[in-house]
């Protein structure tokens, strides 16, 4: 990954964890430890299994966030856009990644290393604390999302991945903000690309999306929701 430099200051992006908290007192000085790095698209800017490197925070792109599964099959564990932060998962109780993640586009990542973090935790108190309720939050995310995926057929979990993808991008001309393939829809929605093939034929038969390239047009979400509300 090529070096860059970014400033926080003028980062517009207000739900980065690091922004928020940028206020706080000494949070300065740990800012100017932090570096900056351009990862291409489908390039890895972390690998399942090796040395946790901090915490990463996106600055501007997408990136896909990945777990090996049996039979060294890829599944989409998360999805994450301008703001986000990656890496977490074994911050702190592990000395290597858990899970791998690779850049859907052109993409620039703030880095806070094991060292700067570990620091920032032992001398910002309010830092820590919401750092404690991030952490309840994304499993307690995590969990109700195990046990909907585990009572949705396949239909409702592409349903279901359509809504989160529009949810969480938004959308430009009616078309949902993020390019993914058949197979990455696969591999977030926990199926194949095949049966995700299938499925969109039949929804788009019924009206319910759209096609162009790559991008996807949901015309009928209401329906949609309808569709999978049980669930929710």
């Amino acid at each position: 990954m090529k070096r860059i430099n970014t400033d926080c200051a003028t980062c517009i992006n207000t739900n980065c964890f690091i922004k928020k908290h940028l206020h706080l007192e000494k949070m300065q000085d740990f800012v100017l430890q932090k570096n900056n790095f351009i990862c291409k698209k489908g390039q890895q800017c972390m690998i399942e299994g090796a040395p946790i490197q901090g915490l990463y925070f996106i600055h501007k792109g997408k990136v896909k966030v990945l777990k090996t599964g049996i039979y060294g099959k890829e599944h989409i564990v998360r999805l994450t856009q301008e703001g986000d932060t990656i890496g977490f998962r074994g911050f702190g109780t592990s000395n290597r990644y858990h899970i791998g993640a690779a850049a859907l586009e052109d993409t620039v990542l703030c880095n806070f290393s094991n060292e700067v973090m570990q620091n920032i935790l032992k001398t910002i108190p309010e830092f820590t604390y919401d750092m404690m309720l991030f952490y309840a939050e994304e499993l307690n995310k995590s969990e109700n999302n195990v046990k909907k995926i585990a009572q949705m057929n396949v239909r409702e979990r592409v349903i279901d991945t359509l809504l989160y993808l529009l949810k969480k991008f938004g959308h430009t001309n009616n078309l949902i903000d993020i390019n993914l393939s058949r197979k990455e829809i696969a591999d977030f929605a926990g199926t194949t690309d095949e049966q995700v093939t299938r499925i969109f034929s039949s929804l788009k038969k019924e009206g319910l999306i759209k096609m162009v390239g790559k991008k996807i047009s949901l015309l009928q979400v209401d329906k949609m929701q309808r569709e999978i509300i049980e669930h929710k």
